[in-house]
């Protein structure tokens, strides 16, 4: 098979597309043959020499893929060759052929394409198991999302209000944000040009946001935790702006809030599986009735990752970013 490889960490032209060994299922675990692939920060990172798969983990980037079982490893049921699926992976997304544990295969939602629905998995997980599994969003509430045009962004709009929380989301400008606007979001907010901490409180009445679902990490630590409600909960999720901040105890104290921090790559397979297990029961209908969509911006052919990466070190897009296996280009 051939996959996308890193020689070297560097900038998008490190990534290569080369021959790579083809890899056996073990117990517990499916072959399957991607379709496609999707572009995450994680995978930028890893690009970048800075996150390292999991130990015993493939070692070419890509955290989801879409595609079709080829072969069924010992002790896997439920599951069988020819079934189309998607996949939550710790790594090798970027590549024809992928490992996957059963426990984190998931079925093409009805209404969506197979390439389409490469888009779903980390997104759906993260949103999730973030918002929900651990922030407990509940109706009625109010979740700030920040980067609401990013994939991530986009899918947390959508099921916050799927559950009839209150959305307000951060984005870069008129564009994004009416983007953001067409998939629910009811609370507008430009970082370029407005504090999201005064945007809010004016919004909420002084409230603030129930549940904040943050990306930015260290640079935003302080405002997110003004900008939280009283019994409100912060999860970070991402560190692009830095990983070390000043945190205000006393703040937090008397908002009653609380602040956690989660990476989904890292879990433990049983983590995993009960994550994509709770997306399935609770994501995959909202999907299956039109009430949650993929958002994917644009797709590439698989060995054209380098351009992919660009576009999303760029922030020019809106959703997801895809790669193609050739196969399975159009």
């Amino acid at each position: 098979m051939h996959a996308i490889t890193i020689p070297e960490p560097g900038g998008p032209e490190a990534l290569v597309w080369a021959e790579a060994p083809d890899p056996e299922p073990g117990q517990g675990e499916v072959l399957v043959e991607v379709a496609a692939s999707a572009v995450n920060r994680a995978d930028v990172l890893q690009r970048q020499g800075f996150y390292d798969p999991p130990p015993g983990a493939s070692p070419y980037p890509g955290l989801e893929c879409s595609g079709r079982i080829v072969s069924v490893g010992s002790g896997v049921s439920g599951w069988s060759v020819g079934d189309e699926v998607c996949a939550l992976l710790s790594g090798g997304g970027y590549a024809e052929r992928v490992v996957v544990p059963a426990g984190q295969l998931l079925p093409v939602p009805q209404g969506v394409d197979l390439i389409t629905a490469a888009a779903l998995p980390e997104v759906t997980c993260t949103v999730w198991s973030n918002v929900f599994m651990v922030a407990h969003l509940r109706p009625g509430e109010t979740l700030l999302a920040h980067g609401g045009a990013s994939g991530i962004g986009t899918m947390a709009i959508q099921l916050g209000k799927a559950v009839g929380a209150r959305v307000a989301v951060t984005a870069g400008g008129p564009e994004k944000l009416a983007r953001c606007a067409e998939l629910g979001a009811d609370i507008l907010i430009d970082y370029r040009e407005q504090d999201f901490v005064e945007e809010l409180r004016k919004a909420t009445d002084g409230a603030g946001a129930d549940v904040i679902l943050d990306i930015i990490g260290a640079k935003y630590l302080d405002r997110n935790v003004r900008a939280l409600a009283v019994n409100g909960r912060l999860a970070v999720i991402g560190l692009q702006g830095g990983v070390k901040g000043e945190l205000n105890l006393g703040v937090l104290l008397g908002k009653r809030g609380a602040v956690t921090a989660t990476s989904l790559r890292a879990r433990s397979l049983h983590e995993k599986t009960a994550i994509v297990a709770a997306v399935r029961e609770h994501v995959w209908p909202l999907i299956e009735v039109g009430a949650v969509k993929p958002v994917v911006d644009r797709a590439l052919p698989m060995p054209e990752a380098a351009e992919a990466h660009r576009i999303l070190e760029s922030g020019a897009h809106v959703g997801k970013v895809l790669l193609v296996a050739p196969a399975w280009q159009r």
